[in-house]
């Protein structure tokens, strides 16, 4: 078994599985917010590099890169799982989240505009879960998620092949 064409392969799916589900669940009509978008890009950043990892897991060449993309995959995914952590926190007022969170804010002259624009506008607030499954928001979801990705991509830059033995 080699670990990094595993991981590399794992790391791959795991994005791609990320970024359909978080466009399955705004299609189905859960508006994200923008620490939700923040946290989807480690998902889209970590789909080319893990594309990368794995060309050079398949080579079984220049190992040490495949080492050094897999251990950044890591990090980027810990860094996604801390927006999680601070907008899971905020959601249970543990702290307050973004001041600029719940929408842009537009130039308005005259009355009638803006009640356009409110009545066209859904504002979607990052203190506030669109849904909870299991007790956990999407937030809290994806803590884990990415937790169990760094793992993942950890586990291919520690372990070493196993060698067949016959």
């Amino acid at each position: 078994m080699q670990p990094k064409k595993v991981a590399a392969a794992l790391v791959l799916l795991g994005c791609v599985v990320a970024i359909a589900m978080a466009w399955g669940f705004q299609m189905a009509g859960y508006l994200p917010c923008q620490l939700c978008l923040a946290q989807r890009v480690p998902y889209y950043i970590g789909t080319a590099v893990a594309v990368v990892a794995l060309g050079f897991a398949l080579t079984e060449r220049y190992t040490w890169v495949t080492s050094v993309l897999l251990l950044g995959l890591a990090g980027l995914f810990l860094y996604g799982g801390a927006i999680g952590i601070y907008q899971a926190g905020a959601e249970w007022e543990f702290w307050l989240g973004p001041n600029d969170c719940g929408g842009p804010v537009s130039s308005i002259n005259d009355a009638s505009a803006m009640l356009n624009v409110l009545n066209e506008t859904r504002v979607v607030s990052c203190s506030v879960p669109a849904i909870r499954i299991l007790g956990l928001s999407f937030a809290g979801l994806n803590v884990l998620y990415s937790i169990g990705m760094t793992f993942v991509a950890l586990c291919g830059v520690l372990l070493r092949p196993r060698r067949d033995v016959a």
